[in-house]
């Protein structure tokens, strides 16, 4: 397993986990920002730089502003074509920009589609996307929430076992938000899709708690 870290310009809740020793670490434009923040000195800084101006950093990869991807997907790209097959979305969500949140949502499904999981990380909350697969989870908040929303047109054959509403068989649409604020109750709780996609969130502990 090779892993990336990536820091994107949107709001920085604080690290999860420290980058370790071959681990890729990429800051996609004023995400820069993040990891100086978070003491961490990135591997590669890429992007248009719209978001603050280009710092004086030995190892930059500049884009143009008018592109078709986002800083955000350069840097998952890139950290595909390193072979990195977990990949650490930091400074993806929140900011004053809901469409670039919206796009990092998407993203995960862009990295599942190719070999690699995606984990977004929101204030005290992760989210990463499934297809045609299960995926459990451990419980590490009492009570704590999980939400599930379609990817595509349908998803079908939805499984949710451990949580306080479950699934059987049931299928999940874009136009109706059933599989939001669930709660996990058990010790490992597992969500299956047997056709389509899914992006699933749950509730992590506070930082100030970990």
């Amino acid at each position: 397993m090779k892993r990336c870290f990536i820091f994107a310009a949107g709001t920085f809740f604080g690290l999860r986990e420290r980058p370790a020793s071959g681990d890729l670490v990429i800051a996609a434009d004023a995400g820069y920002r993040a990891c100086q923040q978070a003491g961490i000195v990135p591997d590669l800084l890429l992007g248009d730089f719209d978001s603050m101006d280009q710092p004086d950093f030995p190892n930059i990869c500049r884009s143009p502003v008018e592109k078709d991807d986002t800083d955000t997907m350069l840097a998952v790209k890139t950290a595909l074509e390193e072979g990195c097959d977990t990949v650490y979305i930091y400074g993806g969500t929140g900011g004053k920009r809901l469409d670039h949140t919206l796009a990092n949502l998407q993203t995960l499904l862009f990295l599942r589609r190719r070999g690699a999981r995606g984990y977004l990380y929101d204030d005290d909350f992760v989210w990463t996307a499934i297809e045609n697969e299960s995926l459990t989870i451990e419980k590490t908040v009492e009570w704590g929430l999980f939400s599930a929303f379609c990817l595509g047109d349908r998803a079908e054959g939805i499984d949710e076992m451990g949580f306080q509403y479950p699934l059987s068989d049931a299928t999940l649409t874009p136009e109706f938000p059933l599989g939001v604020s669930n709660h996990i109750l058990e010790p490992t709780a597992t969500i299956t899709v047997r056709k389509g996609a899914l992006v699933v969130g749950w509730e992590l502990p506070t930082l100030s708690s970990i």
